[in-house]
């Protein structure tokens, strides 16, 4: 089976960058929720829940990721988790404050998102 640039090697890295700011994203906007130890607490809890749930559910037979999943979710199920890992990294930013930096990161998501558009047809195939 081929697969086209939304399963190239290249896009994938680019990929797991925008996966890795998601997280961090999402650790940014959770260290502005509180303060005091329980800063601490959420900074590294709120990131690590959604990694979790992003290697939990995955899509059996993806070829962007090792194929193998936890929970086999349907691949339609599993593009609405993408988009609300990556989108919702960057409404955290936005709502962190860091506005023009939010915005430049959705930009740079739809671009993502349009140039690895064989895989979004993939996952809604499957």
């Amino acid at each position: 089976m081929t697969h086209g640039y939304g399963f190239h090697a290249s896009t994938l890295a680019v990929r797991f960058v925008l996966e890795l700011l998601a997280l961090v994203c999402f650790g940014i906007w959770a260290w502005g929720l509180t303060s005091g130890a329980l800063r601490f607490v959420l900074v590294a809890a709120v990131p690590a829940l959604v990694a979790v749930l992003w290697g939990v559910f995955a899509t059996p037979d993806d070829a962007s990721r090792s194929g193998d999943t936890v929970v086999a979710t349907p691949g339609p199920l599993r593009l609405l988790l993408e988009l609300a890992v990556f989108f919702g990294g960057a409404a955290a930013l936005y709502a962190a404050g860091s506005r023009a930096a939010a915005i430049t990161l959705a930009g740079v998501l739809v671009v993502y998102h349009l140039l690895a558009w064989d895989r979004v047809v993939w996952l809604l195939r499957h």
